[in-house]
């Protein structure tokens, strides 16, 4: 586990305002719907006293054990060099001291999860806003019609807003979350206040009495309940932004107070009045601040909106640094804030994704139907995961490491369970989008490897044809010529050819080859490794991390720095433009190597990718069967 410095007060006041915002808001906002699907969702229960008390037990340990215990005691201790999230732990729990079949299976759950949080980006901004805008129903009728279009303009809003960045009003997102935390908690001390009986529901015994008397009927209920939890793998993450102090601080005096307050407040209101369960959260609010809170939700909802869609773009470019995907436009919103990013294409499909969610589903409770069967199963896989970071990266004894994870995966296989019915009923959507975006995963992953293992048959060492062109008398060109070269020690196919065509070379010659670590970020220090094979030859290795992106120029200026003859001003980049042309040579099956094929295609050309100068690029074409 990465040494995390200690922070003055004032930064650490700061960064748990700030992180509050965006760790938060996911988890924040489930009192919208979470206890209305328990007694009004697609599988509820009698609004009686003894359900109302079993309902808010579940709720109250669903919270201490699968949020606190599991979050913030365990997972939140498997950081990859400060960074956390799925993919984070999949690249930290393959280490090499593990087997090979344990890396395929660690590489297949690591894939999956993430495949599984393009679904949650989606569902997240439909569920929340529309629950919210659902609060103006409540305050009149006549707004019914219109909450659906009022839903998708807020959502089209957002989406466009995406490009512009969040840096300029990132700083309010905390105080607005903290707001709304008061006004959760404010809401629930009134209700609790008129009935502190609802305080009993502590007692572990009512969630245990609940489920034996409500039999299968009250196990489904399970599956709302799970939605209190939903925000939680958020918490993993966010890590590398935050931190895990200030998400800790901000979790046990901050969050969880506001929730438990509210939960309870909610629970109160249903004891004394049970025909509001159609929608206690909004029931609990004075007429006289109706519309305010309404507001105030929705602002809410888009700020945990803005969370998972900004993870969901980090996502993306991990998965793209890691080979899981192909380049990809990536537009950086701040010159400061290195996770600012920007991804055209993500941004447009989940607008398009959402606006057809909530237009398709009408209604948040049935949105509630399909929400939960893609955390469930993200939180087994980082259950399983965990286990081998405690036995491989933490040395935990065996027996330990099986009790604890044997204990939250027995959790976590009850909740999907429960979650499991919601299958048919919409969370097909997210498992389909996971499997559709899984296989886009693995069929980039095993295109590139079939791709690079052709370039490398016949391919001529590149010391070998140093050595040779140092005894011919070829004629050189003044300048430097940059090649970039997918596999270090392997002559680029773009030199041969530019030398069979145009019988030149230039002075000075660098083969770059960058390599993605598995680790966030490589120290600068450990960027760059350098090896003359020839005065007028030099082999270059730029190692970047998953939460980094290449940059060749820079390169290049570390090189003069290190006081090689590279002037980048006088530099000419010469890069290859493959063509593939498919065969039937069986190496993949056909409607896969046809998916290669078009994301190959579409692929960010290296140009725009390593940002290289476009008036000083040339590329030379080439041919490769597939």
């Amino acid at each position: 586990m990465a040494k995390q410095h200690t922070p003055s007060h004032s930064r650490l006041a700061l960064l748990c305002l700030t992180a509050l915002g965006v760790v938060y808001g996911d988890i924040g906002t489930s009192p919208l719907y979470a206890i209305r699907e328990c007694f009004y969702g697609s599988h509820p229960v009698a609004v009686t006293p003894e359900n109302i008390f079993g309902v808010l037990s579940l709720i109250v340990w669903t919270l201490l054990i699968l949020v606190t215990l599991k979050y913030h005691v365990y997972v939140l201790r498997a950081d990859n060099k400060g960074e956390g999230g799925i993919l984070a732990m999949m690249a930290l729990a393959r280490s090499p001291n593990i087997g090979l079949w344990t890396q395929k299976f660690v590489l297949a759950l690591g894939l999956f999860g993430a495949a599984l949080l393009y679904g949650d980006g989606m569902l997240t901004p439909a569920i929340s806003v529309l629950s919210a805008v659902e609060g103006l129903e409540v305050a009149t009728p006549a707004f019914t019609p219109y909450v659906i279009p009022i839903t998708v303009a807020i959502l089209v809003v957002l989406f466009l807003f995406q490009r512009r960045g969040t840096t300029g009003i990132g700083i309010i997102f905390g105080p607005i979350i903290m707001i709304w935390f008061l006004c959760l908690a404010l809401l629930g001390l009134w209700s609790i206040y008129q009935a502190p009986a609802v305080l009993g529901a502590f007692n572990p015994m009512h969630a245990a009495s609940f489920l034996w008397r409500n039999g299968f009927s009250g196990y489904l209920v399970l599956g709302a309940v799970f939605l209190v939890a939903t925000g939680g793998e958020a918490l993993y993450a966010d890590l590398g932004h935050f931190s895990e102090k200030p998400i800790q601080i901000d979790w046990f005096t901050v969050a969880a107070p506001a929730l438990l307050l509210n939960y309870f407040g909610q629970g109160a209101l249903l004891l004394r009045d049970p025909g509001t369960a159609h929608n206690p959260f909004y029931r609990l609010v004075p007429e006289f601040a109706l519309y305010p809170t309404v507001v105030l939700a929705t602002m809410a909802t888009v700020i945990a909106s803005q969370a998972v869609i900004s993870g969901v773009f980090s996502l993306t470019r991990q998965a793209v640094q890691l080979r899981f995907l192909p380049r990809s436009h990536i537009i950086h919103t701040s010159s400061h804030e290195i996770g600012q990013i920007y991804i055209p294409f993500v941004n447009w499909t989940l607008l398009l994704a959402t606006a057809a969610l909530v237009i398709g589903f009408k209604r948040s409770t049935n949105l509630a139907s399909a929400y939960g069967i893609a955390i469930s199963v993200t939180m087994i896989i980082t259950t399983l995961l965990a286990y081998i970071v405690s036995r491989h990266v933490w040395g935990w004894k065996r027996s330990f490491g099986l009790a604890v994870t044997g204990s939250f995966l027995a959790i976590d296989l009850v909740f999907f369970g429960a979650n499991s019915v919601k299958i048919a009923q919409g969370g097909w959507f997210p498992l389909a989008i996971a499997a559709l975006v899984a296989i886009v995963f693995t069929t980039w992953q095993r295109g590139q490897n079939i791709l690079n293992a052709l370039q490398r048959e016949g391919s001529l060492p590149l010391g070998d044809f140093v050595r040779q062109v140092s005894q011919d008398r070829i004629t050189r060109v003044p300048g430097i010529a940059v090649f970039l070269n997918s596999t270090a020690g392997a002559t680029p196919s773009a030199l041969l050819h530019n030398l069979k065509h145009n019988k030149v070379l230039h002075e000075h010659n660098f083969f770059i080859t960058v390599v993605t670590n598995e680790i966030p970020r490589v120290p600068d220090g450990d960027r760059i490794t350098t090896e003359s094979l020839a005065p007028d030859f030099h082999q270059v290795v730029a190692r970047y991390g998953f939460m980094e992106d290449p940059n060749i120029p820079d390169i290049l200026q570390k090189l003069q720095q290190r006081g090689l003859a590279m002037n980048p001003a006088l530099v000419t980049y010469i890069l290859s433009n493959n063509t593939l042309v498919t065969t039937e040579r069986g190496r993949m099956l056909p409607w896969r190597l046809r998916l290669f094929s078009f994301l190959y295609r579409n692929a960010l050309r290296p140009t725009e990718y390593f940002r290289l100068p476009y008036n000083r690029v040339i590329e030379i074409g080439r041919q490769i069967q597939i």
